[in-house]
């Protein structure tokens, strides 16, 4: 937790520090971002692809002989189908806007000196890493779910081979699927024994960003569903809200950034102590053969 408070202190610290540039670039870079993720939302329901991916994930699970009467499968369907069609509707977003806020954000970070117009080269030295990353992590995460989906399968069978039924209500972990995409840090040395860091520090940030998704619905969703007619203080706080949420989205980034530094470094104190041993290891071994007849 020591470790946890120190890396968010430096986050916030970054932030504040470099304000205006974080604000004029970065922050605008994500905003359409934002404004897709949050209106993809409400546009959810009504978007075709909706039923087709609710129709093959029903077939999906008939064909696993999960009990299609369970309450439980209906909510997972459900959720499910709106978790892919909004990933859907935001990926052209995802792979321009944020990709490029970030790369703003990475690109300062290492030179310590933010600029407002940095070098279209570095830029994209930044940027084709981080769609290759991203894409890979599209990949890993429908593994993810399919092992999910897996497990979810031989769980059922067991419980129903046992004379169990399925559980009529889904379990409180079931109610963050907005925010239930693992946040586990990359598989490189630098990141090896501080997973629990990792989690910790996604804890607070989901948590915000969910708090942002709810207030656009509450404040922006519920108002247009009220009224029937988008009015122009309604677009006003929708675009601020946006503005908050792509605000977190920096600030997630740049915790990511002083997480990744802070491992970096440990790493490197642990093997310059690991060579000063073997240094002191290799003096007493030789003295050792010298006192030898």
């Amino acid at each position: 937790m020591k470790r946890t408070g120190r890396i968010l202190r430096k986050s916030i610290h970054t932030f504040l520090k470099n304000y205006q540039f974080f604000t004029t670039t970065s922050l605008l870079l994500a905003l359409p971002f934002s404004l897709a993720i949050l209106l993809s939302q409400a546009l959810v329901p009504f978007s075709p692809l909706l039923p087709t991916i609710h129709n093959r994930l029903r077939s999906l699970f008939d064909a696993a002989d999960f009990p299609p009467s369970s309450e439980f499968l209906t909510i997972l369907n459900l959720k499910l189908s709106q978790t892919i069609t909004s990933s859907i509707l935001v990926l052209p977003f995802t792979l321009s806007f944020l990709l490029m806020s970030k790369a703003t954000i990475i690109h300062s970070l290492n030179h310590h000196k933010p600029s407002l117009n940095p070098s279209f080269s570095s830029f994209v030295s930044i940027f084709n890493p981080m769609l290759f990353t991203q894409v890979c992590n599209f990949f890993i995460i429908l593994s993810a779910n399919a092992t999910c989906f897996f497990l979810l399968c031989i769980a059922f069978n067991f419980l129903e081979g046992l004379g169990y039924s399925s559980p009529k209500n889904p379990p409180p972990c079931f109610c963050f699927w907005r925010r239930s995409l693992l946040h586990s840090p990359c598989k490189c040395p630098h990141c090896v024994g501080r997973t629990s860091t990792a989690l910790v520090l996604a804890i607070p940030i989901n948590m915000a960003l969910g708090a942002v998704e709810a207030l656009f619905q509450y404040r922006v969703v519920r108002a247009y569903y009220t009224d029937r007619s988008p009015t122009c203080s309604m677009a006003l706080e929708g675009i601020f809200i946006a503005y908050l949420y792509s605000m977190v989205i920096v600030i997630d980034t740049i915790v990511s950034c002083v997480f990744f530094k802070s491992c970096k470094s440990d790493f490197q104190l642990d093997q310059e102590r690991r060579y000063c041993y073997r240094i002191e290891i290799d003096d007493q071994d030789v003295k050792t053969l010298e006192d030898l007849p």
